[in-house]
């Protein structure tokens, strides 16, 4: 299984509306790097949800269930999209402070390279990061 993190602003697509939604397509990825972080997702894999812009604090655990396809948006053909499902919220959501904060987390993809919205999170990361939000890993 192998480990993401996936942001979303809040007035965009919140975790509140996944929980209701109770699956979405992750889609309007335009960015090659999140991209082919989105074509190396297998189902199975988990990905924290980070609201971005708005928030600034991972607040729950989704599950990839469809594997990369096609996004229609994408009148080029060029990009892809995944499936997720919620998880579950966290029981603390883990605000990028405190992640910038703890020194094994420097190496993260949020925290090297921000502007990313798809980012690959190691095992070790998601861990910690489980622990900080008071979730099993």
């Amino acid at each position: 299984m192998a480990y993401w993190l996936m942001k979303s602003e809040p007035s965009a697509y919140s975790w509140d509306q996944l929980v209701k939604d109770g699956r979405t397509n992750w889609s309007g990825v335009r960015n090659y790097q999140a991209a082919n972080n989105l074509k190396a997702m297998k189902p199975g894999d988990r990905a924290f949800f980070y609201h971005s812009n708005e928030g600034l604090d991972v607040v729950g655990i989704m599950e990839i269930v469809k594997a990369a396809y096609p996004d229609p948006s994408d009148k080029a053909g060029r990009f892809v999209m995944v499936d997720v499902k919620p998880v579950g919220p966290v029981k603390t959501p883990v605000r990028l402070a405190a992640i910038k904060a703890e020194p094994k987390l420097k190496d993260l993809g949020l925290v090297k390279q921000s502007r990313l919205s798809v980012s690959p999170v190691s095992a070790e990361e998601w861990k910690l990061i489980c622990k900080m939000a008071g979730v099993k890993p």
